[in-house]
């Protein structure tokens, strides 16, 4: 596993990643880390490799947009000095453009989103070991669908993000996608974004697999 023995991992977002976590920081102590993929992933490693001692802490705030992320970057992450940081940001960004289509200041446009998360990226990556960047991700398998396009954008901009700085890469929507030729999004999210247990078990297996966890 590329995540090394006696690491810490703190894992960071909005909502998806928050999950009813402790404040003011969500630590693997009975359910104060969260009860979604932050928590499985905690789960899964402590079970299969608990020998590797990896310390996870959630720092998701419901909400949140990639503005938001950096509000609180320093006290939140840098302060923190994680060695392995995980992000998943963006659902928000988008979402507030078609939920709250009147608020345009809550809106974080393409370009603002992109600037952002590679200015908090490029910043913090000289003093991590590891670097992992999740897409955000709509629920809906029609490519089509005005909300579902604009993720896709805003998720291409973070694999770039990712080539750039030698970050792995989640693509989070992928690994909906190939369960959505399956099972009706309703059975994922009854919202097409906040995710049932087997969603959020989905993110966490890519974000496993993307650090080479063995099943």
């Amino acid at each position: 596993m590329k995540i090394e023995r006696g690491s810490s991992l703190l894992m960071i977002g909005d909502s998806i990643t928050d999950c009813a976590r402790a404040r003011p920081i969500g630590e693997a102590v009975s359910w104060d880390i969260g009860n979604g993929y932050v928590s499985l992933v905690n789960a899964l490693l402590g079970a299969a490799c608990p020998r590797e001692k990896i310390r996870i802490r959630n720092l998701g705030v419901s909400g949140n947009t990639v503005r938001d992320l950096a509000d609180r970057w320093q006290a939140d992450v840098l302060d923190l000095k994680p060695d392995w940081l995980s992000v998943m940001i963006g659902i928000n960004d988008v979402w507030r453009q078609f939920d709250a289509p009147l608020q345009t200041e809550w809106h974080v446009g393409l370009d603002e989103y992109s600037a952002t998360l590679e200015q908090l990226v490029g910043a913090t990556r000289p003093h991590l070991k590891g670097l992992v960047l999740m897409s955000p991700f709509f629920i809906e398998p029609n490519r089509d669908d005005p909300l579902r396009a604009m993720m896709d954008c805003y998720g291409q901009a973070v694999r770039r993000v990712a080539q750039r700085h030698g970050a792995i890469f989640v693509d989070c929507q992928a690994a909906f996608d190939d369960i959505l030729t399956l099972v009706h999004p309703a059975a994922l999210a009854g919202d097409r974004i906040h995710p049932t247990l087997t969603g959020h078990m989905i993110l966490a297996r890519a974000f496993l697999e993307a650090v080479d966890f063995v099943w």
